[in-house]
């Protein structure tokens, strides 16, 4: 068996697999959301949706996500409101990697929600669906 044979079956066995990754999208925008959802679970990944934060905190309370791509304007509480209390009461690694999705493009959001454990930033209106697959795809198989 040639050595790029081996790295290719080892790269198959190895990589991460859609089935065994846990998304939550945090939403509030219906369509958004059910688009986001469809895209990943269409891709083979295991969603669960939030409508708020509130309901992003509860979800993290009863499961572990592997990725969460969180959106900042919510209803109840914003996505940095999710992330502090989250973090204040030692379950902020139940979001698993968190993304913010979002329209808002503001700088010192953007260094509180780094701040507050965040991996990333896509700005919603930037980039289209398949592109969001992209991204998401990047930051699951980033360490």
């Amino acid at each position: 068996m040639s050595a790029c044979k081996s790295v290719g079956i080892w790269y198959y066995i190895h990589m991460v697999k859609p089935q065994d990754v846990s998304v939550l999208i945090v939403e509030d925008e219906t369509f958004l959301r059910e688009l986001y959802e469809e895209l990943l679970v269409g891709e083979g990944y295991r969603v669960t949706t939030a409508v708020d934060g509130q309901d992003a905190i509860d979800k993290a309370n009863e499961h572990k996500f592997d990725l969460t791509l969180l959106d900042i304007m919510l209803p109840k509480k914003d996505g940095l409101t999710v992330m502090e209390e989250l973090n204040s009461a030692k379950h902020l690694d139940q979001l698993g990697k968190v993304v913010f999705l979002t329209n808002l493009g503001q700088d010192a959001v953007i260094k509180k929600g780094f701040d507050l454990g965040a991996v990333g930033y896509l700005i919603k209106s930037a980039y289209t669906p398949d592109q969001i697959l992209i991204e998401v795809s990047s930051y699951l198989e980033s360490s």
